[in-house]
């Protein structure tokens, strides 16, 4: 069995309750304001996804993922709504960077309510915009139908992109066997000294032509005096 065999097996192995629970916590920390910086959500969700074999359980981890998603970005707005514009200058908010800070403000400004559901799909800013959104004074009402809409649709393709790239390395490890693997990773190390080498002559080359201009420029100041 191949270390991808291994990895799908152990990640399959795990009784399903407890998948959807472990990545539902991972989820939720990565969407909630100053735990999202050091905990792997996304990550963890595509793996996790490896494991989904039919559509039924698709549609379960996605409705929890998306759950635990959507109310990770309700504790932020409760945050937002609770601390307002001060949380730009909090620890959580400058560890993660306060310039996702001001521009999920701006993708606030400019598309309202829709923004909610766009930065969903944006690193660090979906962390970033619920308690934005909080702070601005934007109606509850209004945050919570676009947070699930944005939790939903996120988690759904976050899963499939799981559940298919397991599918196909299942796939591609049965056409090319250990050797065909042994092949692909001769090529991929190929490739990887092929750029290094054209990095290194090219650097030589940048400084040899810095070499001859200063040279000539000194020649020129000679030939002057």
């Amino acid at each position: 069995m191949s270390v991808v065999s291994e990895l799908l097996a152990a990640i399959a192995g795990l009784p399903r309750p407890l998948l959807v629970v472990v990545v539902g916590a991972l989820v939720l920390g990565e969407c909630t304001l100053g735990i999202g910086f050091v905990v792997p959500g996304e990550s963890g969700l595509l793996i996790a996804s490896a494991a989904v074999t039919d559509f039924g359980f698709f549609l379960t981890l996605s409705a929890s993922v998306a759950l635990f998603a959507a109310l990770g970005d309700n504790i932020g707005f409760l945050f937002g709504r609770r601390y307002g514009w001060r949380l730009r200058e909090s620890a959580a908010v400058r560890k993660l960077g306060q310039r996702h800070w001001d521009r999920a403000g701006t993708l606030l400004r400019r598309y309202g309510v829709g923004a909610v559901f766009v930065s969903r799909f944006l690193p660090v800013v979906r962390t970033l915009t619920p308690a934005a959104a909080g702070s601005s004074g934007l109606g509850y009402g209004r945050f919570l139908p676009a947070s699930l809409l944005g939790a939903g649709a996120w988690s759904a393709l976050h899963v499939a992109i799981g559940w298919l790239a397991g599918a196909s390395a299942k796939y591609v490890e049965h056409i090319l066997g250990g050797a065909g693997w042994a092949v692909v990773g001769a090529l991929v190390l190929s490739g990887a000294a092929t750029w290094l080498w054209r990095r290194r002559k090219a650097r030589r080359t940048g400084v040899g032509t810095e070499v001859t201009d200063d040279f000539s420029g000194s020649e020129e100041f000679d030939r002057a005096a």
